[in-house]
């Protein structure tokens, strides 16, 4: 990859710590760092700087085209590079707006349709510079819309060993009241290591109903029987799950099933507790993970008997993650991993505050699932499997071996 280098003069420089002008230069800033991306791509493509003489070059430079994008800090200009062969490409344009202009969707549609404050009507003419019609805005969505529908119904062709499932509540307007709708959302772990964003839909509750509605469709669309599935405890998923996933270890969210434990203890003793109750959790092995919650059971269960019943009834569930090797304990003991993908998603979403329809909240969501579903896709490795891959296919030989034993000796 070619380098980038991004110069920051004086005038810019003082726009960013002065409050008068830190969005201009904000934006400025953006316009910078992203043409000079657009000029690294269009040097790697080309096989050489400008001006540069190399045996490498595939091509010839032939100017610009500038192409405007909107984004939250104001419209900027970004200038892509044209090759004599007509063959520069880049999905900065697509990766970048797409969830840029679900934000942008969803805040006009608020205004059209009269739900918005005049706080939102500000900032959307801020980020589009110009009024928008019903029909422009229903081209937009006409669009956006088609890409993120197949994004949530595409195959899963992979295996998922490791899934991690957990729901975030935003408020949509529907028949002119407004109500709280659940998000489901669904994040696996594939054969590569990689954290996939496999599933996520709009429910009124989280009901047994509403999370086996959205665990069919998971599996319609090729989703098999993961190795372990963690959640945290609502009663309707943890039904769904093990109704539709029989043959998939469920692990009760570890930091969930803390915070539970904590509102059973008398204040007193939150702290020690909440640091010793790690012990149950960090064992390495079944037995001394039985030793170390008969030692916090036997300390506390004077002082707090009805969080050492709470324990002594999940203990089974809160450290079924035991069944697997040690170097995916800690990730997927915990929800934590989708806890930061709903973290992304608040931000975003406090932006709009009451999505106007169903239609309009799936699209902004799905947008930014995709855009990080990206992110996920080329960055680290979320998990090395080769010791997940060992252990199958020592499981598949003893299988194999009691296969061949039954058929050579029948009775």
């Amino acid at each position: 990859m070619a380098q980038l280098n991004i110069t920051l003069d004086t005038e810019l420089l003082h726009g960013l710590f002065t409050k008068d002008s830190k969005d201009e230069a904000f934006s400025k800033l953006m316009e910078a760092i992203l043409n000079q991306v657009l000029l690294a791509q269009s040097t790697e493509q080309l096989g050489a700087e400008p001006y540069e003489r190399s045996d490498d070059r595939t091509a010839y430079r032939n100017g610009f085209r500038d192409k405007p994008l909107t984004t939250r800090i104001g419209s900027i200009i970004l200038r892509r590079p044209r090759h004599r062969n007509g063959k520069f490409s880049t999905d900065m344009y697509e990766r970048y707006q797409r969830s840029e202009q679900a934000l942008m969707l969803s805040m006009i549609e608020m205004v059209i349709n009269g739900v918005s404050t005049r706080k939102i009507e500000k900032v959307t003419e801020e980020l589009c510079g110009k009024s928008f019609s019903k029909s422009m805005v229903s081209d937009l969505c006409k669009k956006l819309d088609p890409i993120v529908e197949a994004f949530k119904k595409r195959p899963l062709e992979a295996d998922y060993p490791f899934v991690m499932v957990d729901a975030i509540y935003i408020k949509v307007r529907e028949n002119g009241r407004v109500q709280s709708r659940g998000l489901l959302i669904a994040v696996g772990i594939n054969d590569d290591g990689q954290r996939e964003v496999i599933g996520f839909g709009l429910a009124n509750s989280e009901s047994e109903t509403s999370w086996s509605e959205f665990f069919i469709e998971l599996k319609a669309r090729g989703l098999k029987a993961p190795r372990l599935i963690t959640s945290d405890n609502h009663l309707g998923l943890v039904a769904a799950i093990r109704k539709h996933f029989q043959g998939a270890s469920w692990q009760h969210c570890q930091t969930h099933f803390s915070r539970n434990l904590l509102d059973q203890t008398p204040k007193s003793v939150q702290p020690k507790l909440k640091e010793e109750i790690r012990s149950v959790y960090e064992a390495t092995d079944p037995e001394s993970t039985k030793v170390a919650k008969n030692q916090l059971m036997d300390k506390y269960e004077s002082t707090a008997p009805k969080a050492m019943n709470l324990l002594d009834e999940a203990f089974d569930d809160i450290t079924a993650v035991l069944c697997l090797p040690l170097k995916y304990r800690k990730r997927l003991g915990t929800t934590n991993g989708v806890e930061r993908l709903n973290e992304e998603i608040r931000r975003r979403e406090g932006a709009i505050r009451i999505f106007p329809n169903e239609a309009s909240a799936l699209r902004l969501m799905g947008a930014l699932l995709m855009e990080q579903g990206e992110k996920w896709s080329t960055g680290r490795k979320y998990f090395d499997m080769d010791v997940s891959h060992q252990e199958k296919q020592a499981e598949e030989a003893v299988e194999d071996a009691a296969s061949y034993s039954v058929q050579s000796n029948p009775r």
